[in-house]
């Protein structure tokens, strides 16, 4: 008798039988508030339904048209569509169907375009699973541990985590950009590398957002080196941060921008966004595939875009991203088991330490339990596995992050005493 892969552990001991909005409903009829998403993937919530009419009605006419063997008109007008939205300059684009597929892209795409083989990450990075993406992840051993050799060619210097190394932004941005610059006469020549590939937001390397300056850092040297700026906004795009992609938080700009997850609202589907002129350089028949650019998660790609702006989903993650923030910091007011509260918009996360202020993953870890047992569906991350996030859908309001902040105040005492 076949069944799941017993590795395949869930975080929460929720069978979904339906979705609607931030609730998800078990087969008794409960409802849940889902702070997950999906992992950041429903930020349109769960079937909204202009996406559902725009795939119901996609399935009915084209599922699947290999994007390299036939044209369909839901993959043009989507890259119309992205064109209103993407940073100026990336105008070129090449669709695949995860975040991991797409990283691997970029990769490709930084080694012919420059000639050279390096990539430069950052401690706490997450790209992805797959054995190029998995050389670049550094969030936690179970991404990379027992397949080595990974790929060749990747330098890993420190991302600015202030709580961690106990600075201010300002000293752990310093200290951060001096060790690349360290790691550019070194471990990997200026010469040799051909990208910096940066999360805005680390995502499972514990929810630690880039300070501006750090964005901006990455930027000049970039510029001055002849290396390209990759920005995974696997997770940070799509108005998670309450912008519409995380690095516009900064002045940096990207050469390449890497997109999935919330692109459309829980079907298969990412991309690779750059300058043509850059993105032409990438070698004949380098980029391709079977699923990419699916014609029914194109629809749906395009019903995602149409929501988050006709009903103001950026701006309502910014303010109600604030609003979360500010009521995650009142629960742990008093509560020196939370260290610190940290995030940008709907994308906000408590980490637990303990009285020498390592982490304590066995108190983040009953923490999220807790939450689930009262309603509340969230996940952890970090290396230790000790953060707590919350990921709610864009179409949250006020009084549903108030409930949650209810239901965490519970859970929070229930872990803690």
């Amino acid at each position: 008798m076949a069944q799941l892969s017993p590795l395949l552990k869930q975080a929460t001991p929720v069978l979904a039988e339906r979705g609607e909005g931030v609730h998800l409903y078990d087969a008794d009829g409960r409802r849940y508030l889902d702070f997950t998403a999906g992992i950041g993937v429903t930020n349109t919530g769960h079937c909204h339904p202009r996406v559902v009419e725009a795939a119901r009605e996609q399935v009915g006419t084209l599922i699947h048209g290999q994007y390299t063997t036939v044209m369909h008109r839901p993959l043009l007008r989507l890259v119309e569509a992205l064109g209103d939205v993407l940073p100026d300059g990336l105008d070129s684009l090449f669709f695949l169907n995860s975040g991991s597929e797409a990283v691997e892209a970029s990769i490709r795409l930084a080694r012919h375009a420059t000639g050279r083989q390096n990539i430069v990450v950052f401690h706490g990075s997450f790209h992805g699973r797959t054995m190029g993406a998995a050389a670049l992840t550094t969030a936690g051993p179970k991404f990379r541990a027992g397949i080595g050799p990974v790929m060749p060619g990747v330098a890993v210097t420190p991302f600015p985590q202030a709580y961690r190394y106990g600075w201010d932004e300002d000293e752990a941005t310093r200290f951060a950009l001096r060790e690349l610059d360290y790691a550019l006469a070194t471990s990997s020549p200026a010469s040799d590398t051909a990208a910096f590939v940066v999360e805005p937001v680390l995502g499972e390397g514990g929810y630690i957002p880039a300070p501006p300056a750090f964005l901006e850092g990455l930027r000049e040297r970039a510029d001055r080196h002849g290396i390209l700026l990759v920005m995974d906004e696997v997770q940070t795009g799509y108005g998670r941060t309450g912008r519409f992609w995380g690095h516009q938080h900064s002045a940096a700009r990207p050469d390449v921008l890497i997109t999935a997850k919330g692109l459309a609202s829980g079907f298969p589907l990412s991309a690779i966004a750059a300058p043509e002129a850059l993105m032409e350089k990438a070698w004949p028949g380098s980029q391709g595939g079977t699923y990419g650019g699916n014609a029914v998660a194109c629809a749906a790609a395009l019903a995602t875009l149409e929501v988050i702006r006709d009903e103001n989903l950026v701006e309502n993650a910014a303010v109600l991203g604030a609003r979360l923030n500010e009521g995650l910091r009142e629960v742990a007011a008093g509560r020196p088991e939370i260290g610190d509260v940290r995030g940008l918009g709907l994308m906000q996360a408590c980490e637990f330490t303990g009285p020498d202020g390592g982490p304590d993953t066995a108190a983040a870890q009953r923490a999220q339990r807790a939450a689930a047992e009262h309603g509340l569906l969230l996940l952890t991350c970090g290396a230790f596995g000790n953060v707590v996030r919350m990921i709610p859908p864009l179409v949250v309001d006020a009084s549903q992050v108030d409930d949650a902040l209810a239901l965490w105040s519970k859970a929070v005492a229930d872990a803690l005493g």
